[in-house]
């Protein structure tokens, strides 16, 4: 199977054992995924499939949305609510207090990641120094946050749930966390749900329930994306059978004896499909040269 399955991914699950249900059902073994999730998290993770795991490198929309829930007046070593208290402030703060401060986290904005991360320092995962009772200091990290805004908020318990657009290494719960210290009540993150993801959003989505009726039905390619959906803001072009099986076997192509006739643009990226999507190139001094493909020559009869 070649392409990608989006899994509305359940609590209690790592990113990778979604994965291990999936080559369990598919017989699949040749697969990876877009950008992990946290075991207590859920949402949309894209999972891909045979020729679409060649795109992990070169995917173009790493971009996330989530909602997050959150309470106010507590602090914790993980800077979530399944951390172990490190602080209860006793403030509280009022909707309209959370959200004056709402701007001060969005566009470019710097973060420290937490210590309980997968970011590694002089060799060592972060989460593993954690758990040895280790804190070390971290450089900070500029991330962008397109839109932020508060969902609901409740002020007799102090809980509230946002709405986050941001770019990829946003750390949810780090924003959560600086929010209650600018509030000077410190927060936590209590629930974080994944709503779209490399161009994916809930409603593309499959639960894995929902995977295995279509598994014991035999409909399982019922919800396989195409490869090239991960790649529908590159313009499409198709080219001719020869064309194509020259750019299968390795050649460039003379952007010229195609549809785009000078209109090529450099460092522009195409997607070129001759009865299916072959793969991307990228132009350069009038040529389209390979620059990922996805399918064999053996796979096309021209």
């Amino acid at each position: 199977m070649d392409g990608v399955i989006a899994v509305d991914k359940p609590a209690g699950f790592t990113s990778f054992d979604v994965i291990a249900v999936i080559r369990r059902l598919t017989g699949q073994r040749k697969t990876g995924h877009t950008g992990t999730l946290d075991p207590n998290a859920t949402g949309v993770l894209p999972v891909l499939l045979g020729s679409a795991t060649k795109a992990q490198d070169i995917i173009v929309n790493h971009d996330k949305r989530y909602t997050a829930d959150f309470r106010l007046g507590v602090t914790t070593d993980t800077l979530d609510i399944w951390g172990r208290v490190t602080g209860e402030s006793g403030k509280a703060a009022s909707r309209a207090q959370t959200e004056a401060l709402l701007p001060r986290f969005t566009g470019e904005i710097e973060q420290i990641p937490p210590m309980y991360s997968a970011v590694q320092k002089n060799g060592q995962r972060l989460y593993d120094l954690a758990r040895k009772g280790i804190e070390v200091e971290r450089d900070s990290r500029r991330v962008t946050v397109y839109s932020l805004s508060l969902l609901d908020f409740d002020e007799e318990s102090q809980t509230g749930r946002l709405d986050i657009a941001c770019s990829k290494g946003t750390y949810v719960r780090t924003l959560i966390d600086d929010l209650g210290a600018a509030l000077g009540t410190g927060a936590v993150m209590t629930a974080l749900r994944r709503t779209e993801a490399c161009g994916y959003c809930l409603d593309d989505c499959v639960t894995l329930d929902r995977l295995k009726e279509l598994s014991e039905s035999g409909e399982l390619d019922t919800a396989l994306r195409p490869v090239q959906s991960l790649f529908v803001s590159y313009p499409e072009l198709t080219v001719s059978a020869a064309q194509a099986k020259r750019f299968l076997n390795g050649g460039a192509l003379d952007a010229d004896r195609t549809a785009l006739r000078g209109r090529a643009q450099d460092g522009q990226i195409y997607r070129i499909c001759r009865g299916g999507f072959l793969g991307l190139a990228r132009a350069e001094a009038g040529l389209l040269k390979i620059y990922k493909l996805f399918a064999k020559a053996e796979d096309f009869i021209f």
